[in-house]
């Protein structure tokens, strides 16, 4: 799977999960080009939501909904998440 395509599925299902007033989603898998064991079909994203409805929940149920919501996607073609939840 392609940056552009994991970046919008990755979009969806998380808007599908949760009611977000924004989402903001930024490829920044040049900080493992040189790592040991690094996939170049695996990515490194940050993802930073706006959400009333995660900021009213502790910030282990945030994290939870979010990566249940796109746990194909971290199994398959993410390496790893920088999440920044905001409200």
């Amino acid at each position: 799977m392609k940056i552009n395509q994991l970046v919008i599925l990755v979009e969806k299902k998380i808007k599908e999960a949760v009611n977000l007033e924004q989402i903001f989603i930024e490829d920044k898998s040049f900080l493992h080009k040189n790592h040991k064991g690094n996939d170049k079909d695996k990515f490194h994203l940050k993802i930073t939501v706006k959400s009333k409805k995660l900021k009213s929940l502790s910030k282990i149920e945030a994290n939870k909904i979010i990566y249940k919501s796109i746990s194909d996607e971290l199994k398959t073609h993410i390496h790893s998440i920088q999440l920044s939840i905001n409200q």
